[in-house]
């Protein structure tokens, strides 16, 4: 059996957590930029605002429909994610993070009779701990888990498409034959995990509306007109689970970090900033996966649509000598490409760095990024940031010592390449420590500070990060 749990529109709830005054109240969480809406609140779609929605099309309804407004605060949501994410875990041994407001939970080998019961304690559990509303479905299959959850979360809303006792918790093991039957005649087919807008429209061109539908065809039906993938979820709704749970996923073939600016610049110095922020992200982003790049490919392009200049854009890929996750070697290849593209006068609104050609860091390296390798090389000063605790501390600093013979023969190239690594290897591990500990930008290299960082994102209306800077901590005055 699986558990799928879901925060309900996360975005939007995290701000509510904070400010319980946008409770019943239309909310949109708003993009990067604060160009279009990529969060609504139950009571924001009842006023008909769409996904995607540009804000400048809805700004109007913050005076006549009393709506709220917040930009995108990814750090929080991140936050909230992982403390949810945290207390759904407790739910059964084994947990797949689907996204940042989904999770799977495998369930194999707890009591069947007990999963509903154990998924309302844990339902309430992250209501009360985290403050987010969610929804949980259970299923024999992760499609039907899905389902269920889809279930749950359209029962507990105000127009009940589904009988309300299946509201908040719905599990598929409890429901007869009758039951499941009446459901899957009233779900559209495309609202079935797998089946997407194409497929749906294909589906529904041949008459088949409705999973019950779907579910009539047989497989080899499906298999021979559309494809072995959709007859995995054919089998999957039919109880037969086809996908597992992925507790580790496959490491990203590519690691793109891109933004459109907050104001168009024509400034070198300007993309220098904007570009060294992006490859420091995405070198961050590489060395948590584990793995080295081979090539930065780094775009920058102006707006489409401004007027009376035609769009440009233009894309550069530099090489390395040899993979690597070092930011300042990244940094360097992607400022290397970004002169080589740059032409004096263009407006540029958007640019972007992409690491390419990935591969696994060999063990070597990350043997040399254990604690007590950095303990030896760094000593007290890693134990102060957090790079070593208190028992292999003692190790290194207790260790018997050795007299050696000095060897003041001069290294070989190999040699000298080989400590140089290591010593780059330390440094990226003290660089992602002081990260860890205490956020972004905290150390950056020096190109970063160049330019007036105008390219920064709009985000006029975000709320503070309140569970990750203690200057943001609520605080209560009684």
């Amino acid at each position: 059996m699986f558990a799928l749990v879901d925060g309900n529109n996360f975005y939007c709830s995290c701000e509510r957590v904070f400010q319980p005054y946008l409770q019943n109240r239309p909310l949109i969480v708003l993009s990067n930029n604060d160009g279009c809406a990529i969060a609504r609140s139950d009571e924001a779609k009842a006023l008909g605002i769409r996904m995607g929605a540009p804000y400048f099309q809805i700004k109007h309804l913050e005076k006549t429909a009393n709506l709220a407004t917040r930009s995108a605060n990814f750090t929080l949501y991140g936050d909230m994610s992982n403390r949810m994410m945290g207390v759904a875990a407790q739910m059964g041994p084994e947990q797949e993070i689907y996204s940042i407001d989904e999770c799977f939970i495998g369930l194999h080998g707890l009591p069947t009779g007990s999963l509903t019961e154990r998924a309302w304690h844990t339902h309430r559990q992250i209501a009360q701990w985290t403050g987010i509303p969610n929804c949980i479905g259970i299923g024999p299959t992760k499609t039907l888990a899905k389902l269920a959850n889809h279930i749950a979360k359209s029962a507990d809303r105000q127009i009940k498409p589904y009988p309300a006792i299946l509201a908040k918790v719905c599990n598929f093991a409890e429901l007869n034959d009758r039951q499941t039957s009446y459901l899957f005649q009233k779900i559209a087919v495309g609202e079935v995990w797998g089946i997407g807008r194409r497929i749906a429209r294909q589906l529904q061109a041949e008459g088949i509306l409705s999973i019950w539908d779907f579910m009539q065809l047989s497989a080899a039906t499906v298999r021979q007109r559309w494809s072995v993938v959709l007859e995995s979820t054919w089998r999957e709704l039919h109880g037969t689970p086809c996908r597992q749970l992925e507790a580790n996923p496959e490491p990203r073939q590519q690691i793109a970090y891109t933004r459109s600016f907050g104001q168009p610049t024509t400034a070198l110095p300007d993309l220098e900033s904007a570009i060294t922020t992006f490859a420091t992200r995405a070198a961050d982003k590489l060395r948590k996966q584990h793995s080295q790049a081979s090539q930065v490919l780094v775009f920058a392009k102006s707006s489409p649509f401004a007027a009376n200049t035609a769009p440009h854009s233009r894309t550069v890929v530099q090489g390395l000598s040899e993979p690597s996750n070092n930011t300042v070697a990244l940094v360097a290849a992607a400022l290397t490409a970004l002169r080589k593209l740059y032409q004096p006068g263009i407006r540029y609104s958007k640019a972007g760095v992409i690491l390419l050609d990935l591969c696994n860091v060999p063990p070597w390296v990350q043997a040399g990024k254990s604690q007590r390798a950095l303990g030896e090389h760094a000593g007290a000063d890693a134990l102060d940031l957090g790079l070593l605790n208190s028992h292999d501390a003692a190790l290194v600093h207790g260790a018997e010592t050795e007299q050696l013979s000095l060897d003041f023969s001069p290294l070989t190239a190999q040699q000298a390449h080989s400590q140089q690594q290591a010593k780059a290897q330390r440094l990226m591990t003290a660089l992602d420590a002081i990260t860890h500990r205490f956020g972004h930008d905290t150390v950056v290299l020096a190109s970063q500070l160049d330019g007036k960082r105008g390219w920064q994102m709009r985000q006029e209306q975000r709320s503070p990060h309140y569970t990750t800077c203690l200057a943001d901590v609520p605080v209560v005055r009684v």
